[in-house]
């Protein structure tokens, strides 16, 4: 009779207690978390006013470039990229499948 022999008012507290550390801890990660996104915030920089390009500036090789650029990356593949091809071993027919799986 084990069960009778157990001190139910120290388990229960010791449940209660345990599951508020719980919560304690949880909330005081919470804070912590947000006080290291204050601390290591970026901090935004006043925009520097500098030379601003205009398109006129851009002469005909950056324009091929740049051309040049923009068709490699869209056409990566060749034209039957979407293509799957597959071998078929036509040696062995199903029939000849099924009789084997029925040898095992």
């Amino acid at each position: 009779m084990m069960i009778l022999a157990t001190n139910w008012g120290n388990a229960g507290l010791m449940a209660l207690v345990s599951i508020m550390l719980v919560f304690v801890v949880l909330i005081l990660l919470i804070y912590v978390l947000k006080l290291f996104g204050v601390i290591f915030a970026e901090k935004k920089k006043a925009a520097v006013a500098g030379p601003v390009a205009s398109f006129d500036a851009i002469s005909d090789e950056e324009v091929a470039a740049i051309a040049m650029a923009v068709n490699l990356f869209f056409n990566r593949h060749d034209e039957e990229s979407d293509i799957l091809t597959f071998r078929q071993n036509h040696d062995v027919s199903a029939w000849q499948v099924r009789n084997i799986h029925k040898q095992l």
